[in-house]
This record gives structure tokens, C-alpha cells and sequence, in this order.
């Protein structure tokens, strides 16, 4: 287990999913939580208090990652309360899936400002602000690389957000901060379960060599390894968290 009792981590979208799964991993961890959330106040609350049942240090902030001066102001407030920030996770995320002659200019501009602008937002001011030897974990997607229908907006936005990371990892280097990416194949959550019926759900196991869709846990385990001691020489990466699906 990683010992980092000293340490803080942001983790964007945390209220529920993948990002409720690592904000509980860091906190088992060690470290300090600050659960971001978009709207809905009473998940975040109920991780918050799990967390601190179990011995963990949490606290909820609501911030809409689109907004910049929204993410200033929970930067400010873990700054306030714990001194720094340690790790930020850049986990916010939506999925809209249409054929691009479908997708209207809605759907376009709030993609464009949560998975990217969001990522922008967060990255930009960590950048500014993380501790010496800090941590940032961006969220792509496998689906970057399987070019799949109806997934255009939403894997461009993905892939835009691994160049930001690799370009980030060079420009932090010399203070230490590692940038990376997670790229999840098919997880077993609400955003991704959402309107796929038995049989589309069955075809997509079969795409994957290890015949199960993937869970919370197995993206947590891999962002805890990335921001704890084990990951201090990994940068600049793109990590395809996906049961081999290609």
C-alpha cells in the first residue's frame, strides 16, 4: 500500500463510477481527497463520510471542470485547508454517442467543454500549482484507437487530450511532475452501460481477449500506481487499460 499521509489529490468527477473508485483507492492509500463533483452533492457527501468511516481524510467540492475559475476556486480551497496540492486526476468525463452527420452544435460544444476544456482547465492550473514531484493523470479512452462509429466527437475530444498530455509531461519535467494518461476500454459503469442493450453489451465482451468488461477497481488500481512511488518514472505515457481489446 502506498503511504502518502502527507499528500493532497483532486479527483474530478468523483461522485460516482471511476472516479468514486479512486478517490476511495487514494484514500486508502494515504492520501488527502478532494471529491469533485458537477451537480449532484449527496454522492459526493456519501463518499466523503465512506472515506472518513473507514479512517480517510475527504472532503466534497462542487466545481464544473468547464468553467476555469471554478477549478481556481477548488484549487484555493484544498490550498486553504491542507497547505497544497499534491495530485491532480482529471477524471471528468462525458459520452454522447451519435453518427457525426447526426450530432448537433449542443452536443459538439458540451463534449468539447468537459472532456477537453474540462482537461485543459484542470491541467493548466495544476500546472501552476502542483507541489514539486506532483502527479497528473488525464482520462483518454481506448476507443482512440478502434475509430468505431458514433464515437467520432467523443474520441476526438480523447485524442486531443493525449497530446495535451504528452506535450504537459515535457513542459513540467523539471519540476519533477509527472504527466499521464489513462485510456479505460469498456468499464462497467452507468455512462457506459447507458443505452446499450444485452446484445450489443454480449458483442463487445467478445472483443475482449479476457472475455469481461472491465471494472471501477481495475482503472483505480492503475492511477493508484501512477501516482504513488511505483509510477516516479513513468511520463509522458498513454496506458490502455483495456483487457487487450484493440
Amino acid at each position: 500500500m502506498t503511504t502518502s499521509n502527507d499528500k493532497v489529490a483532486i479527483v474530478t468527477g468523483a461522485s460516482r463510477g471511476i472516479g468514486a473508485a479512486i478517490a476511495a483507492r487514494l484514500a486508502r492509500d494515504g492520501f488527502t481527497v478532494v471529491v469533485n463533483y458537477a451537480n449532484n452533492a449527496k454522492p459526493a457527501a456519501e463518499l466523503v463520510e465512506t472515506i472518513e468511516k473507514a479512517g480517510g481524510r475527504a472532503i466534497s467540492c462542487q466545481a464544473d471542470v468547464g468553467d476555469p475559475q471554478a477549478i481556481k476556486r477548488m484549487f484555493d480551497a484544498a490550498e486553504t485547508r491542507y497547505g497544497g496540492v499534491d495530485v491532480l486526476v482529471n477524471n471528468a468525463g462525458i459520452m454522447k454517442l451519435a453518427p457525426v452527420a447526426q450530432t448537433d452544435d449542443a452536443t459538439f460544444d458540451e463534449t468539447i467543454a468537459i472532456n477537453l476544456k474540462g482537461t485543459f482547465n484542470g491541467v493548466r492550473e495544476a500546472a501552476r500549482r502542483l507541489r514539486e514531484g506532483g502527479r497528473i493523470v488525464n482520462f483518454s479512452t481506448s476507443v482512440v484507437g478502434l475509430y468505431q462509429p458514433t464515437y467520432g466527437v467523443y474520441a476526438a475530444t480523447k485524442a486531443a487530450v493525449e497530446a495535451l498530455t504528452h506535450i504537459v509531461a515535457k513542459e513540467l519535467g523539471a519540476r519533477k511532475i509527472t504527466v499521464n494518461a489513462v485510456a479505460p476500454g469498456p468499464v462497467a459503469t452507468d455512462l457506459f452501460l447507458e443505452g446499450k442493450d444485452q446484445a450489443t453489451l454480449d458483442r463487445i465482451r467478445q472483443m475482449i481477449p479476457l472475455g469481461r468488461l472491465g471494472e471501477v477497481d481495475d482503472i483505480a488500481r492503475v492511477v493508484s500506481m501512477l501516482v504513488g512511488p511505483d509510477g516516479g518514472w513513468i511520463n509522458g505515457q498513454v496506458l490502455r487499460v483495456n483487457g487487450g481489446v484493440v
